[in-house]
C-alpha cells in the first residue's frame, strides 16, 4: 500500500484553489506554481551538517563520482542541487537576475565548474545535472556548513533548508545528542500536526571511532545499535546510520593509479608499515620504507585517511587483488549500502506523502504571510487536511516508536512499525511477506493484524499514548483491507 490517492488529489485540489484565491498576487502565484512542480519532481533530500562533517564526501560517494564540493571564486560554498541528467550541465541561480548556464566539464571522473566570476552573496543556488543511477529518484542538496548548533544562525539556516527539502540527512561526528536543538528548529517551522520531516542522522566519520583502529567501523555500528536500542534517537529522526563517508567515496571512485600505489604499500611487511600508519606525519615523512613519491602519499592520505590505508592494505593482503573487488569491499564495509537502504525505506518509499507534506507546509507559509479574507476557507481546509490525513499519523507514529516515545513491548513495536510502513509501503512489506503471495493470503494476514491490534487499543496494560498508537495501526490495517477489496 502506498499513499492513498485521496491525499495526493486533496493536495493538488487545495493548491489549485489557492491559485484562484491569489491570482492577483504574482509573487504568490509563482510560489504556488513552484509547489505544484515540486509534487512531480524527484524527492529533494538535503545533506546538512557542521564544518568537516563529511557532507560533500557523502554526496560524491552517493553519486559515484567526485562531484562535490562546488566552490565560488571567493572560496565560499552555496547550496548545490545534484539531479539526474543525460549529460553534465550546471545552471546558476543568482539572488537577482535571470538564471545562467555556466561552463561545466567532466575531467578524470571529476566535476569541473567554471565559477571564477561569481562570489557570495550574489548566488542563490547551483543546479547540476549529472548522469547517475542513484539520482533518478533523489535530488541531493549539498548545503553550506551549518554555524555552531547552539546559535540562532544555525536554527535560521535549518529553517531555510527545511523549506526547500522533502527530507534531511543530518551528519554528525558523534552520538552525544548535540544535533537535537538544530533538528528541532527545522521541524518547528512546520505545522505541528504534520509530524516530523523524515530525517536520517548519519554518523558520517565512523572510521574515526576508537582512534582509527582496524575495528573502528564495527565499533561505530555497535554504538549506533545501542543508541537506537536505548532510545537515544532524536524525536524528529527516523533512523541513525554509521557511515565511513571517506571510505565510501574512495571505493566508489577508486582509480587504477591509486590501486597500483596501494598494492605497493601492501607489499611492505605489516609490522614495518604499521609504524608509518600511526600518524599523517609519519606516512608522508622522508623516511618512508619504499620509493613512493611524497605527493602520491599525500594524495592517498587525503583520499583514504589513516584508517582507510590500514584497511585497504589489509584487504589487498587478504586476496582483494584487483580494483573491482577491492572497491566493492570498501563500499560494503563503509556503510553506504545501509544508508541507501534507509533512504529508500524512509524517504523514497514515502515520496508521495513527503511531497504532499512539503506542499502543505508551503501553503501554510503563504497563508500566514499574505492573509486574505477570501483565504479563510483555505485555512480551514488546510487545517482539516493536516489533522485528518492518515499518512501523517503514520509518520508521527514511526517517529515516536523510533524515539521511544510510544512504550510498546519490543515485539509489538516492531510489528507496529512494519504495519505503518516502516519497512516499506507496499502491501507485502507492511505484512512482512517476502515472497509472491496471492490476494487471499494478503487479506487473511491483514485481517489477522487488524484483530490483534483492535485488542491493543483497549489493552489496560498499555499507556494511553501506546493505545493511541495502536489505533493508528488499526487504521492502517483497515486501509490495507479496503485496498485489497477494491483490487
Amino acid at each position: 500500500m502506498t499513499v492513498g490517492p485521496g491525499l495526493d488529489q486533496s493536495v493538488r485540489a487545495i493548491l489549485h484553489e489557492a491559485l484562484e484565491v491569489y491570482r492577483d498576487s504574482p509573487r504568490a502565484v509563482g510560489w504556488l506554481r513552484h509547489q505544484q512542480a515540486r509534487l512531480a519532481a524527484p524527492l529533494a533530500v538535503a545533506v546538512v551538517g557542521g564544518p568537516k562533517s563529511g557532507k560533500s564526501t557523502l554526496v560524491s560517494a552517493f553519486v559515484g563520482e567526485d562531484v562535490a564540493p562546488v566552490e565560488l571564486a571567493d572560496g565560499s560554498q552555496v547550496s548545490t542541487w545534484y539531479q539526474d541528467g543525460p549529460q553534465p550541465r550546471a545552471v546558476l541561480y543568482a539572488a537577482r537576475g535571470p538564471r545562467q548556464e555556466v561552463p561545466v566539464a567532466r575531467r578524470d571522473r571529476r566535476l569541473d565548474i567554471d565559477l571564477r566570476q561569481w562570489r557570495s552573496p550574489g548566488v542563490d543556488r547551483i543546479v547540476v545535472d549529472w548522469p547517475a543511477r542513484n539520482l533518478r529518484d533523489v535530488t541531493l542538496i549539498d548545503t553550506p556548513a551549518l554555524p555552531p548548533p547552539d546559535s540562532d544562525a544555525a536554527s535560521a539556516a535549518m529553517e531555510r533548508i527545511a523549506g526547500e527539502a522533502d527530507g534531511l540527512l543530518y551528519l554528525v561526528r558523534d552520538t552525544q545528542g548535540g544535533e537535537q536543538p538544530v533538528l528541532r528548529a527545522a521541524h518547528d517551522r512546520a505545522a505541528p500536526t504534520t509530524g516530523p520531516v523524515s530525517t536520517l542522522v548519519v554518523l558520517s566519520r565512523a572510521d574515526e571511532i576508537g582512534a582509527g583502529r582496524i575495528d573502528a567501523l564495527s565499533s561505530a555500528k555497535q554504538i549506533v545499535r545501542r543508541y537506537r536500542r536505548e532510545g537515544g534517537t532524536p524525536a524528529v529522526c527516523q533512523n541513525v546510520i554509521a557511515l565511513a563517508a571517506l571510505l565510501a567515496q574512495a571505493g566508489r571512485t577508486l582509480r587504477d593509479n591509486e590501486f597500483a600505489a596501494l598494492t605497493a604499500l601492501a607489499g611492505v611487511p605489516r609490522a614495518e608499515l604499521d609504524d608509518f600508519l600511526l600518524s599523517a606525519d609519519r606516512f608522508t615523512g622522508a623516511r618512508f620504507p619504499i620509493a613512493l613519491d611524497a605527493d602520491i602519499r599525500h594524495a592517498l592520505l587525503r583520499r583514504f585517511g589513516i584508517f582507510g590505508l590500514k584497511l585497504v592494505t589489509t584487504l589487498i593482503r587478504r586476496g582483494n587483488a584487483n580494483p573491482t573487488t577491492l572497491a566493492a569491499e570498501l563500499v560494503r564495509r563503509s556503510g553506504l549500502g545501509e544508508l541507501r537502504e534507509s533512504i529508500g525505506q524512509f524517504l523514497v518509499g514515502r515520496r508521495e506523502v513527503l511531497k504532499a507534506r512539503s506542499a502543505l507546509i508551503a501553503l501554510d507559509t503563504l497563508l500566514r504571510a499574505e492573509p486574505l479574507p477570501a483565504a479563510r476557507k483555505l485555512v480551514a481546509d488546510l487545517e482539516r487536511l493536516l489533522v485528518s490525513a492518515h499518512d501523517f499519523h503514520e509518520l508521527r507514529l514511526l517517529s515516536a516508536i523510533a524515539a521511544g516515545r510510544v512504550a510498546l513491548p519490543d515485539e509489538l513495536a516492531a510489528e507496529a512499525g512494519r504495519l505503518v510502513g516502516g519497512e516499506g509501503t507496499t502491501l507485502p512489506e507492511r505484512l512482512g511477506i517476502d515472497y509472491q503471495a496471492g490476494p487471499a493470503e494478503l487479506h487473511q494476514r491483514a485481517f489477522d493484524a487488524l484483530r490483534r491490534w483492535h485488542r491493543e487499543t483497549v489493552n489496560p496494560l498499555l499507556s494511553s499514548t501506546a493505545r493511541r498508537g495502536a489505533a493508528t495501526v488499526v487504521r492502517s490495517c483497515e486501509a490495507m483491507l479496503t485496498q485489497l477489496s477494491a483490487s
